[in-house]
């Protein structure tokens, strides 16, 4: 079996690495591991792999794949969501595995970060650092009774937008801080102890809600589903935070929601698209803080994934995380 591994500057070695960049894994050593650029076409004496194993190839390079690895059984990406190998045009025997679990801890970090940063206005202090002026404003609306809780997580009433493995390791930071979190997602019930809410009651939640966080991934159901309408609903202090994927937010909606002031401020990590154009009006929007997709930065322990993954796959095992 060949498997084919991107070429990335984290570790992704196999068992039994062979000195030519081959490698065999598992009984009998039958399994050829190659290695090839992530960011172009995969080589003609290539395109006739079993297994091919991504990481933030451009969709072009994956669609390429899917077209001419013609032998191909199963496309393992290492990224949170799978998204960009479901739309690539794989056959439809092709088995999509993504790499949930991988980035849980980094996103979460940075989902914490961002959270802090528009509730705590970072953004509005780093603005006012630029100008060389001291920004007391800030003082004063935490010092103001009908304005300080909109500055303070303790207490806050947050909503986890899309509760799988990466809300369950930021839930409990924000519980630590005194908020008090509920999950929206398809099936409603508790979750390691949170409450979780299903899409019949999210309206209703959002009305209720002083920061929502959206871990929502890139499907055709989901595309805009965050849009003016639901924007609306959220109170007019409301914070809302996107760690998920930048097409799930009608970004115009949320541009005219920051400006008019229905929304209280925002911070992304995912733009629809990226990188974010230079003419962009992101980039100028009051109260919205942008980060240029950082929050998973690699896969963690993505190796022992893959040795995981491909001995189940051996086994003729299901893979964990089945996209498809």
């Amino acid at each position: 079996m060949k498997i084919l591994v991107p070429d990335v500057p984290f570790d992704l070695d196999f068992p039994s690495r062979l000195p030519d960049g081959g490698a065999s894994f598992g009984p009998g050593g039958t399994d050829t591991v190659v290695a090839y650029a992530m960011n172009e076409p995969v080589p003609e004496e290539h395109t006739d792999a079993d297994v091919l194993v991504t990481w933030s190839s451009p969709p072009k390079v994956v669609a390429d794949a899917a077209r001419r690895l013609t032998r191909l059984r199963w496309v393992q990406t290492l990224s949170a969501g799978p998204d960009v190998a479901l739309k690539a045009g794989f056959g439809p025997d092709v088995v999509i595995c993504s790499g949930q679990s991988l980035h849980d801890d980094t996103v979460a970090e940075h989902a914490l970060a961002l959270i802090l940063a528009t509730v705590r206005r970072i953004d509005v202090s780093l603005a006012a650092q630029r100008e060389h002026r001291w920004a007391k404003e800030i003082t004063f609306a935490q010092a103001e009774p009908a304005t300080e809780q909109e500055y303070t997580l303790d207490g806050a009433r947050v909503t986890v937008w899309g509760f799988g493995s990466i809300a369950l390791r930021l839930a409990p930071l924000l519980t630590a801080l005194g908020a008090q979190v509920t999950g929206v997602a398809s099936r409603a019930g508790e979750r390691a102890g949170y409450p979780v809410v299903g899409a019949d009651e999210l309206e209703a939640q959002l009305a209720r809600t002083d920061l929502l966080v959206s871990l929502l991934p890139a499907l055709p159901a989901t595309r805009h589903i965050l849009d003016a309408r639901l924007l609306a609903l959220l109170p007019p202090a409301a914070r809302f935070v996107n760690v998920g994927r930048g097409a799930t937010v009608d970004e115009a909606a949320l541009e005219d929601a920051l400006r008019s002031g229905r929304l209280g401020g925002a911070a992304l990590d995912v733009m629809e698209t990226e990188p974010l154009p230079e003419d962009s009006p992101l980039w100028d929007v009051p109260n919205l803080i942008l980060t240029p997709h950082v929050a998973g930065g690699r896969p963690r322990r993505a190796a022992a994934f893959l040795a995981d993954q491909l001995t189940r796959w051996r086994a003729g095992e299901t893979p964990r995380n089945l996209a498809r």
